[in-house]
């Protein structure tokens, strides 16, 4: 992709919690086409209490960049709060997924 350094290792790995009216609006579906955008691998999923939950591995300013878009949501959310939790990147993940 233009603009990437391909040898730099500057990847981090988050734990992403997203609540507000985030469900049965197209949140996830929001959540993999930003991830195609910014590269990023990792997954979303729903929570039993209305939240969004992904994790991710990217570059750390691409991660960043998708938080910001996260904080936005598709136009039928509601976003109320991002909360982020940094570690490591472990390199796990191969693609970026929508559990069910």
């Amino acid at each position: 992709m233009p603009g990437r350094n391909p040898s730099t290792n500057n990847r981090v790995g988050a734990e992403i919690f997203v609540s507000g009216r985030v469900q049965g609006v197209g949140y996830r579906f929001f959540t993999e086409r930003a991830a195609a955008k910014y590269g990023i691998l990792g997954w979303s999923g729903n929570l039993p209490d209305g939240r969004v939950a992904l994790e991710i591995e990217a570059e750390e300013g691409d991660a960043k960049k998708f938080i910001k878009d996260l904080e936005k949501g598709p136009a039928m959310a509601r976003v109320e709060d991002v909360k982020v939790y940094w570690k490591t990147c472990a390199g796990r993940f191969k693609n970026f997924t929508i559990r069910v």
